[in-house]
């Protein structure tokens, strides 16, 4: 039975993928864990490969016909192996959620204590929060950043892990703007013989380009997404050392995933390819530099930075300095109307509520990825603060869409991609 003929293509569905590049190309993508994947990246999600199940893994598979698809996840696994420096690596969660999952099911029991980042302070769902599957089954407990700089309390953390002692320590969050040294988490779990779980989600493309430290030599696990700084598809991925292998394989397959998505895996090939050429440390320093250089605008426009500032890829804004009647969700709204994308966000002790909040997360990985630069992120915050003064007067609303259609004209996405 063929396929149906080009004249009863869906043209309902494709019309939305057109109206998506659409948005996407002539607006700035600021949402923190978004990036703009290559055409190779993107070649290779829409693969052939789709239509292969491979239930299991390399040379250990439970369907015929998987000789090649056998070599396309080695050379993956090969690939992040090096890039990260890790003695074992599994590429095939669906999602950083499951990869962080997969690691709970494989070294942890119901009910077993953990401490993580609370996520009204940054931390991420996976992290223990109550309507989440991590803190359902797992008893975790939550630290959260000092009230006054905003940043973690290494004391607070150890003196939690001295009196709970639990079986792991979650490092990493989702939209904490500061540098992530792996040493203090380390210390802190050895001493109270706990396992250190380090999830670089947000800042694996910075760790692989050498813009921020590497956890892999002192964690026992590191978990990551592929789609955000590394720039690759979407999916996750896990390092373990070499003694947690086996149980992290077998949380994964057959424990909570069955068959993988072997074009995604082998778009993750890509990327790690990608992310171990030269230009890739380029363009990690580059995401470093324009966030601080966003940040200061920011600043200077009457925002107020969480923590100060930023080390990263993303800075996390206190809205009630510049207005204090305005509401992250009232500014993701009239900023999407400007053309440009971002999120609303908690900021740690908000009086609002997560749907509502007192501020929002603003990255910078997309429009790096694009070629601008230090330059360009005066305009942008500019662009952010017109926008908000002026959100009830659409004709402002409407002339800084027109200007930010101009600026992401000047750095096309996809210059030689066609519809």
């Amino acid at each position: 039975m063929p396929w149906p003929s080009t004249t009863s293509r869906d043209t309902e569905t494709f019309g939305y993928i057109d109206e998506e590049r659409g948005r996407q190309i002539t607006g700035l993508q600021l949402i923190a864990s978004e990036n703009f994947t290559s055409p190779d990246v993107m070649a290779a999600t829409g693969s052939v490969l789709t239509n292969k199940y491979a239930e299991g893994y390399p040379s250990k598979r439970y369907y015929g016909g998987n000789a090649v698809v056998d070599k396309i996840e080695a050379l993956a696994i090969e690939r992040v192996k090096k890039l990260f420096g890790a003695d074992h690596a599994n590429v095939q969660p669906h999602s950083g959620a499951s990869a962080n999952m997969a690691v709970y099911l494989g070294l942890l029991n119901p009910g077993d204590t953990v401490l993580g980042l609370s996520l009204d302070h940054g931390g991420h769902l996976t992290h223990g929060s109550p309507v989440n599957a991590s803190g359902i089954l797992y008893n975790f407990k939550s630290f959260r950043v000092g009230d006054t700089d905003e940043r973690l309390d290494f004391g607070q953390i150890r003196e939690m892990a001295l009196e709970h002692r639990p079986k792991m320590i979650v490092a990493g969050t989702t939209s904490y703007p500061r540098r992530l040294e792996p040493e203090p988490f380390k210390a802190i779990a050895d001493e109270v013989g706990a396992l250190m779980m380090f999830d670089i989600a947000h800042i694996a493309g910075l760790v692989a380009g050498g813009a921020h430290p590497n956890p892999v030599p002192f964690a026992d696990v590191v978990t990551f997404t592929t789609h955000k700084t590394l720039r690759g598809p979407r999916g996750g991925c896990i390092l373990s050392s070499a003694a947690h292998a086996a149980a992290i394989d077998k949380a994964v397959f057959p424990g909570s995933q069955g068959g993988p998505l072997e074009h995604a895996v082998a778009a993750k090939a890509v990327a790690f390819h990608e992310a171990m050429q030269p230009s890739f440390k380029v363009y990690a320093q580059q995401i470093i530099t324009n966030a601080s250089a966003l940040a200061e605008a920011l600043a200077h426009q009457g925002f107020r930075l969480v923590s100060g500032g930023t080390d990263t890829h993303m800075m996390v804004v206190d809205l009630r300095p510049f207005d204090s009647e305005l509401t992250g969700k009232e500014a993701q709204l009239v900023l999407d109307q400007a053309g440009i994308t971002l999120n609303k966000n908690n900021i740690p002790n908000d009086p609002r509520s997560p749907f509502v909040t007192s501020g929002v997360r603003i990255g910078v990985p997309s429009v790096t990825t694009q070629g601008m630069t230090q330059t360009e992120m005066p305009l942008i915050a500019e662009y952010i603060a017109t926008t908000l003064r002026g959100r009830n007067d659409p004709a402002i609303v409407a002339e800084v869409r027109a200007k930010v259609a101009a600026l992401c004209a000047k750095f096309p996405v996809y210059p030689t991609v066609k519809k």
